[in-house]
């Protein structure tokens, strides 16, 4: 089979950073699922994406596709002539050239013949074109006087088989072996000489990078380096740093200075100046300590460096003054102060105000607080004035500092250390694998926070449908229970929802509680997959409906045991018949006549049951509650082998039944394992 490598290169106007890397992933996906359709082979797929260009290399593309085989199937054997002559002649053929074969119950004519294979020269401007099209683009742009859109306008397009450019016209743009470099550089247009060696030539002649990944890894090392340079260590984001990747093409690195006397500002604030404004990574000394100087990645060569730090050093002073005014400003006034002010911010319409949420938040607060034995009174304070940052100006303008601002200036108003800490951390865990909050107030604030938005919002009948989650509460759910699980919390789930229900306005849905719940054991299910727990023994858990995720959680831990002792199939499978024996049966207890027990092997199994009844009922500890029901496997075992339980006698059966009820009522103490099998 003759291969070949092809080269796709769309050149656009600068793409929007933070779609990149996602741009690039769809349109070799695209081209993938195109050429697999075709039914041409090809070995690897490479992405190459800059922010003026996306690229796509093609390894070892089968140039011609391989014969195949048409089958066309024609009327019954038994059919009228004219019918079967009318099909052959459909074919280009005559009725003698066609074939008998059986389908089904009855004989037909088909027709059979061999179609040699498509070029891929013939078959890639159409593949191409599609997988362009088939890009989603929320918002695509126009150009010119063109009918073609697209997320950026394309100015050029390098289509390579090999070493021969593929002749296509595609948005406008006639297919060529011309790249181009950076804007202002000498090499402005490039030659591809064939498609394998583009990667080489970019780097070579125009020093572009065009493999995203290789340019952010030589990002952070120049980061790192310049750092050390300076006897400083560089803080690297690694959204920032995805973020200047798709910024750069010929990355530069530099650093330059600011005034120390911004240090006096907290520095999460000039960190978020320097990272959300300007894409600068920000450097600490040998103690930790925020330095007054940051790195910068350009985009251009220089013969005068100093031109381009002046020009950044100039850009970072006024967003620090802005950073300082607004600290100045906002100590002017505490945050209780601020309280009345989140009356007239809208949380959500039937929802009430930001004041209405805090309040809720301050309550739902209470609750937990008395349930889990921490302070009450620093965890309702912290409740109350958690989003009092919110109308502050330093939020209003660096948004993703809510809740640390609110922890300064909780501290400044001479406010208990522990709620200033709390009032820091309750948005906390606020993505996956972020971590929880250190202290109580924070934990439960964090709960109380979070539950109330998602009973607001699934109360009002906005909750997630299908896909569309447009208020992130899988999110938000998730970390609600990551806090219950992790921290030991046993919150009784079900109750926590009812209370938070309790606090809406008649707006909300009291009877979504049962959906909520739903909902929310529907998250605990994605969890327990993120942590490679077995489906069936979230499910074993899931069927005895635990209150508490935490609870649920040392039930999952005992089962994980469980299923790992040699005895656990056994049992397993004795609990599924017992189920199926029971699953018809009505109005059965754990209360087994004696005096109609016979058998040696079912008196000992009764004996069993009575002795682990009175261990395992109440206990919490499931772990060894699984251990102890191991130990009931011999006597299990030995009921079904020497005792029928269907007999005639109705008294005796159903005291046996009721003897299986009771070792299944054991089990189902801790999950049902019936869901094991």
């Amino acid at each position: 089979m003759n291969t070949d490598n092809f080269l796709l290169e769309l050149g656009t106007e600068e793409l929007p950073p933070k779609l990149l890397q996602s741009l690039s992933a769809t349109l070799g996906d695209n081209l993938s699922e195109q050429l697999n359709d075709l039914n041409l082979d090809y070995s690897g797929v490479h992405l190459f994406s800059t922010p003026r260009r996306l690229g796509v290399l093609i390894s070892d593309l089968q140039l011609q596709q391989s014969e195949q085989i048409i089958e066309r199937k024609g009327p019954s054997i038994s059919a009228p002539d004219i019918a079967i002559d009318g099909f052959a002649k459909s074919c280009g053929t005559d009725r003698k050239s066609l074939q008998q074969k059986t389908f089904g119950s009855s004989d037909y004519y088909f027709f059979t013949k061999k179609q040699k294979g498509l070029r891929a020269t013939d078959l890639l401007e159409n593949i191409v074109h599609t997988a362009i099209k088939k890009i989603p683009i929320a918002r695509p742009m126009r150009w010119g006087d063109s009918d073609f859109t697209f997320v950026r306008p394309i100015h050029w397009l390098v289509m390579m088989l090999g070493k021969k450019i593929v002749p296509a016209n595609i948005m406008g743009l006639v297919s060529g072996n011309v790249s181009r470099g950076l804007r202002f550089a000498k090499n402005r247009k490039i030659t591809i000489t064939s498609a394998e060696k583009y990667e080489d030539l970019m780097i070579n002649k125009a020093q572009i990078e065009v493999d995203f990944v290789k340019r952010r890894e030589t990002i952070r090392d120049q980061v790192t380096n310049k750092a050390k340079e300076l006897g400083a260590t560089a803080v690297i984001d690694e959204l920032l740093l995805d973020e200047v990747c798709a910024l750069v093409e010929y990355p530069l690195t530099l650093s330059g200075v600011f005034d120390e006397k911004f240090l006096s500002v907290p520095e999460e604030a000039l960190i978020s100046a320097m990272k959300t404004h300007q894409k600068y990574f920000h450097m600490l000394d040998k103690d930790g300590k925020l330095l007054p100087s940051f790195i910068t990645v350009a985009n251009i060569d220089s013969s005068d460096i100093s031109v381009i730090i002046d020009g950044n050093e100039r850009v970072i002073r006024p967003r620090l003054s802005d950073a300082e005014f607004f600290w100045n400003q906002d100590r002017s006034k505490s945050l209780n102060y601020r309280i009345d002010k989140l009356e007239s911010v809208l949380f959500m319409k039937s929802l009430g105000s930001m004041g209405d949420k805090t309040k809720r938040i301050e309550s739902i607060s209470k609750y937990i607080a008395e349930l889990i034995g921490a302070n009450v009174t620093n965890c309702a304070r912290t409740g109350l004035l958690s989003k009092s940052d919110l109308v502050s100006e330093m939020v209003g303008e660096f948004a993703d500092l809510q809740g640390v601002m609110g922890g300064y200036y909780a501290l400044q108003d001479g406010e208990n250390e522990s709620v200033a800490l709390g009032i820091r951390e309750h948005y906390h865990p606020r993505f996956a694998g972020d971590t929880l909050p250190s202290s109580h107030e924070g934990l439960v604030v964090s709960i109380a926070d979070k539950i109330d938005t998602i009973t607001g919002i699934y109360g009002i009948g906005q909750g997630p449908t299908g896909s569309k989650d447009p208020y992130a509460l899988r999110r938000m759910a998730l970390g609600l229970l990551r806090i219950m699980v992790e921290s030991g919390f046993n919150i009784n789930i079900k109750e926590l929802i009812i209370k938070s229900l309790s606090l809406h306005t008649s707006d909300v849905d009291t009877n979504s509680a049962d959906d909520i719940y739903i909902f929310l054991m529907d998250r605990l299910r994605a969890y327990y997959k993120e942590q490679n727990v077995s489906a069936k023994v979230f499910e074993s858990v899931l069927a005895v409906k635990p209150d508490s995720p935490y609870d649920f959680h040392l039930r999952v831990q005992a089962l994980n045991i469980f299923i790992k002792n040699s005895a656990s199939k056994s049992l397993i499978e004795a609990n599924k018949r017992i189920f199926n024996m029971l699953k018809d049966q009505n109005n059965l207890d754990t209360d087994v006549d004696t005096n109609i027990l016979t058998e040696v092997a079912e008196k000992r199994l009764h004996n069993s049951t009575i002795e682990l009844s009175s261990i395992i009922y109440g206990s919490k500890d499931y772990v060894s509650n699984m251990s102890q029901l191991v130990g009931l496997k011999s006597d299990i075992d030995s009921f079904f082998e020497e005792v029928m339980v269907n007999v005639e006698d109705e008294k005796i059966r159903n005291s046996r039944l009721s003897l299986l009820y009771s070792v299944r009522s054991l089990f189902l103490s801790v999950a049902d394992v019936s869901y094991l099998s």
